[in-house]
């Protein structure tokens, strides 16, 4: 059951301004981006209709705080068929902007971050890893790039995860 005093009447605007929001409102849940979608025939919580609905009907905290936004593939086979101009892989880019905005980040994306942070990169290199390169003569690795974590305090996105640690 929807509770109408928890709906943000503004949220579909605000949504629209955002890149890849803008044609938000042109969306009249036909059901071509469901049909096409390889996350929806997986994920049985996954229906990009529902999601637009939602949006559309200003439920800004459901919206923002649900892991299901972060399912959409990319594949953009629902870009290409909707009638209406939509572009539903944009409007999960969107969603999902403005949830990291507003401090919602999902799991996997926190230890990416604080891999990103400590070493670098996404995957440890050990002494093990040089090893190998090095009887492959192979050129070694630094076993962490320090510049990486400048990168993403200036990109704003340690300032992000930081938000959501506090708001999750």
């Amino acid at each position: 059951m929807i509770e109408t005093n928890n709906l943000d009447k503004d949220f579909k605007y605000e949504f629209a301004k955002e890149h890849g929001g803008e044609n938000i409102k042109h969306c009249f849940t036909c059901g071509t981006c469901s049909v096409v979608c390889p996350v929806f025939d997986l994920e049985e919580n996954f229906d990009p209709r529902k999601i637009i609905r939602m949006i559309i009907l200003g439920m800004r905290d459901e919206v923002l705080k649900s892991e299901t936004i972060w399912l959409c593939s990319g594949c953009y086979s629902c870009y290409e068929l909707c009638p209406r101009d939509v572009k539903i892989t944009n409007v999960f880019s969107a969603a999902r902007n403005m949830a990291v905005r507003e401090g919602h980040t999902p799991p996997a994306m926190r230890t990416s971050v604080d891999f990103l942070n400590k070493l670098g990169r996404l995957l440890e290199v050990s002494d093990f890893e040089n090893t190998v390169r090095e009887k492959k003569e192979i050129p070694t690795l630094e076993l962490t790039i320090p510049q990486v974590k400048e990168i993403l305090k200036k990109a704003g996105i340690q300032e992000a995860m930081d938000g959501g640690e506090a708001n999750e």
